[in-house]
């Protein structure tokens, strides 16, 4: 039932476009979706929703946080025959955007390239940068853009739905990175009602995090909450081209606690007493896990942990193949068992004890 539920309500909140800093139409679907399980719900100007269940007895405000942006691009410029220029909003990689079609604010469109029969032999082995490619909407001048209502600034994505492969536990399409866990979120929502557990949840989902976790910045300050847990996918390593890499991270083994995440700059080392705290909750639970470290990608939490006076905090992620694609693979298996790791996790506050630094 869940894995129906699950990949149902993803298909639709993935297919909306919402690269950072236009995730208005997602964070509207999501409010409509979490507003009957939420004791408050409310948006601040940046668009991070906060989703408030209060417990049945007195506790900690704990904090669980998803974001709702997925990678994208916005118009750069527009050349008097219609073609759009385009600039990188998010890990958008120019090797898997050639040829691919494309929603610019809510039009059609594909990604141009060269035909091969004109491509020289040095340009059939190398990857255009992004200042050369262009978006084809259809139109043959710039007043025809306009007459769409297509300006600079306005944004694109990926036109790539979420689909099943024959194994129906495995599903495929754009946004996997990060609607399914803004999805795991409500989930955990709806799985606490009519449940006993201490303080205060407060679900976030967060704007902005593909372009340097903006949204989780603010909305950390504004919560303030004694823990804090992130949600989101974390790329892995078991495919053909990355086995044997020394990151033995993969699909349909269970959620992914990392360690570490992220670069010396921006990133986390999970608080010992955070990464143990979910770890043995998962061994209580007899539930599957992986530990990782991950240096090339990281988390909100890498912001999240640094509000205020500094914010206890751990991330649960979830394994996905193709990252930053229009076809990120991930098992649902994972997000199933995550749930119940979240659902323990909240349920046996009274059992984490005082988690001091020493």
């Amino acid at each position: 039932m869940f894995k129906e539920q699950f990949f149902t309500q993803l298909k639709e909140v993935a297919a909306i476009q919402g690269s950072p800093g236009h995730e208005q139409l997602v964070v509207k679907k999501l409010v409509e979706l979490f507003e009957p399980h939420a004791d408050e719900l409310e948006v601040d100007h940046m668009g991070n929703i906060y989703a408030f269940k209060k417990g049945t007895k007195p506790g900690p405000t704990i904090m669980i946080s998803a974001h709702s942006d997925e990678i994208g691009c916005v118009v750069r410029d527009i050349d008097e025959r219609g073609f759009l220029r385009i600039e990188r909003t998010g890990g958008m990689l120019e090797a898997l955007m050639i040829g691919r079609k494309v929603n610019v604010n809510g039009h059609f469109g594909v990604i141009g390239v060269k035909a091969g029969h004109l491509q020289t032999p040095e340009e059939r082995g190398k990857v255009p940068s992004i200042y050369d490619l262009y978006v084809d909407i259809g139109v043959s001048s710039r007043d025809e853009v306009s007459d769409m209502g297509i300006k600079v600034g306005d944004p694109i994505t990926y036109v790539s739905d979420i689909e099943r492969f024959t194994n129906k536990d495995l599903i495929c399409g754009k946004a996997i990175d990060n609607r399914s866990c803004c999805i795991l979120l409500l989930e955990l929502f709806k799985s606490l009602e009519n449940e006993e557990f201490a303080g205060t949840v407060v679900g976030v989902v967060a704007v902005q995090e593909e372009v340097g976790l903006r949204g989780a910045k603010v909305a950390t300050h504004k919560v303030n909450p004694d823990y804090a847990f992130v949600l989101d996918t974390i790329p892995c390593a078991d495919t053909p081209d990355s086995l044997g890499s020394g990151y033995p991270v993969g699909i349909g083994k269970g959620p992914v606690v990392p360690a570490l995440a992220g670069g010396a700059v921006r990133g986390n080392i999970m608080s010992r007493q955070m990464k143990e705290l979910i770890v043995n909750t998962a061994k209580r639970k007899e539930l599957p896990y992986q530990l990782a470290v991950m240096s090339g990608a990281t988390t909100d939490l890498a912001a999240v942990h640094l509000e205020r006076d500094g914010i206890l905090g751990g991330a649960i992620t979830f394994a996905r193949r193709y990252s930053h694609s229009p076809v990120e693979v991930a098992d649902l298996n994972d997000f199933e068992q995550g749930l119940l790791l979240l659902t323990a996790l909240i349920k046996s506050q009274d059992e984490w004890g005082s988690m001091s630094f020493i």
